[in-house]
């Protein structure tokens, strides 16, 4: 029962690999030291800091995703407006 439908076990990266030396889980980390204390799923949350999750996000990132394509599709769009559908010329 349950269905696997051939798709077998789900691989996992080994909790070795995240470290969070080097990221500002570290601060966490030391101000957590002085206090006699230590947080043991700091390396689970490290994959936050790394890789494509470490570049944050800006204004410009937000505003500018998709422009490219929708300038064209726009461009596209009225093209075929004025194509098939040309400004009628009146005189007053």
């Amino acid at each position: 029962m349950g269905g696997d439908h051939g798709h077998g076990k789900l691989s996992m990266p080994d909790y070795k690999v995240w470290k969070w030396e080097g990221t500002p889980l570290e601060m966490t980390q030391q101000r957590l030291a002085r206090r006699g204390l230590r947080d043991p799923w700091a390396r689970n949350e490290a994959w936050r800091f790394t890789g494509s999750f470490g570049i944050p996000v800006t204004f410009r990132d937000v505003l500018m995703r998709g422009f490219k394509a929708g300038f064209a599709a726009f461009a596209v769009a009225l093209a075929v407006e004025y194509a098939f559908f040309p400004p009628k010329k009146s005189e007053h």
